[in-house]
C-alpha cells in the first residue's frame, strides 16, 4: 500500500524542480532572497526597542510590590511627622537613681583654679 503523503511530496518536488529548471532567476529570487537579505538597520532597531520594552515592562511588574511598600512607609513617616508637630513630646524628667536607704549625695566640689 502506498503512502498518500509520499505521493503528494513527490508531486510537489517535481513541480519545484520543473520551475527551477525553467526559470532559475525567479526560483532563486523567491526562495533564497528572503533568507539571504539581512535585516536593515530600521528593522534591527525596532526589534531591539521591542525587546527593551518587554524587559522594562517585566521589571516594572516585579517592582510593583516594592513601590507599594515604599508608598506605605512614606505615608507613615508623614503621619508621624505631622502628629509630632501637633503634639510635641514633653521634656524628659531626670530623676535621681538611689536606693531607698541611702542618704542623698553631697554635691561634688568643683576644682579650684590656680
Amino acid at each position: 500500500m502506498e503512502n498518500p503523503h509520499e505521493e503528494k511530496q513527490a508531486v510537489y518536488l517535481e513541480r519545484i524542480i520543473k520551475n527551477a529548471v525553467s526559470n532559475p532567476a525567479f526560483f532563486v529570487r523567491k526562495v533564497f532572497q528572503p533568507v539571504l537579505t539581512p535585516l536593515n538597520t530600521k528593522d534591527k532597531c525596532l526589534e531591539a526597542i521591542k525587546e527593551l520594552n518587554a524587559s522594562i515592562e517585566a521589571i516594572c511588574v516585579s517592582n510593583h510590590d516594592v513601590q507599594v511598600a515604599s508608598e506605605l512607609f512614606e505615608n507613615y513617616r508623614r503621619n508621624v511627622s505631622w502628629n509630632l508637630k501637633q503634639h510635641p513630646m514633653p521634656e524628659p524628667v531626670m530623676l535621681e537613681q538611689r536606693l531607698p536607704n541611702e542618704p542623698p549625695e553631697s554635691p561634688v566640689p568643683s576644682p579650684k583654679k590656680a
